[in-house]
């Protein structure tokens, strides 16, 4: 039984073909096109509205050089989104569960920023190792200290994703096994059990576009300290 919890989390095979390429087409496909009509219809009017908030509050602060970015980071919030949420429906395998595409996404923008501060502004990236006015004797220690919180940002970008969304899944579907078990023998906390579990789908539906914001919020703060 503890084992079959986990197989939500393995990416199905159908005809010797891994769906989990499937689950990451899809949500491209999803998106409405861009229409040549003087008036759009209400969903892409929605998608337009959403994505300016976005980028007008994530942007505000950081200067022209970090615009760059603006189109990628929101299609990759919208991308992580939709992976999430598709993620919750019946029968299907979320991506996002898996620490090696967290990972292959963090590690690499990650590293841009980096890059780019070392590039444009050596000095002020090289900076943020030394905190200015530290004594002589801690200089060293806190050279150590920082490279390793840098290098730590990408870990803690795609486990933070990853761990979310795990327990989240794990959690909800022990209480939907605990309502079926109980539905024969108590119903009454049956009902109770299936309640809690619809509060902790939306819960859920919550965690999974706050994550989504949350990676990409960090990232962007990573770029502003570099550009």
């Amino acid at each position: 039984m503890s084992l079959s919890f986990f197989d939500q989390f393995m990416s199905p095979i159908w005809l010797g073909i891994p769906l989990i390429a499937l689950a990451l087409v899809l949500p491209w496909v999803l998106f409405p096109a861009l229409s040549p009509r003087w008036m759009n219809n209400r969903l892409l009017t929605l998608q337009n509205w959403f994505i300016n908030r976005f980028a007008s509050q994530m942007f505000l602060p950081m200067n022209l050089g970090g615009h760059k970015w603006a189109l990628m980071l929101t299609a990759l919030m919208l991308y992580l989104i939709t992976l999430n949420m598709l993620g919750l429906l019946p029968n299907t395998f979320t991506p996002t569960t898996q620490l090696s595409m967290n990972m292959g996404l963090a590690v690499p923008l990650w590293l841009a920023t980096v890059l780019i501060g070392m590039r444009n502004q050596p000095t002020a990236a090289l900076g943020h190792l030394l905190p200015e006015g530290t004594p002589v004797p801690l200089i060293p220690v806190l050279i150590i200290i920082e490279t390793i919180s840098l290098f730590i940002r990408p870990l803690a970008l795609g486990v933070r994703l990853t761990a979310n969304l795990t327990a989240g899944h794990l959690l909800m579907q022990l209480i939907a096994t605990a309502a079926f078990v109980l539905l024969p023998l108590m119903p009454g906390v049956a009902i109770a059990t299936a309640a809690i579990l619809f509060l902790l789908t939306i819960l859920e539906v919550a965690v999974a576009m706050i994550q989504a914001y949350v990676f990409v919020l960090l990232l962007s703060l990573y770029l502003q300290e570099n550009v």
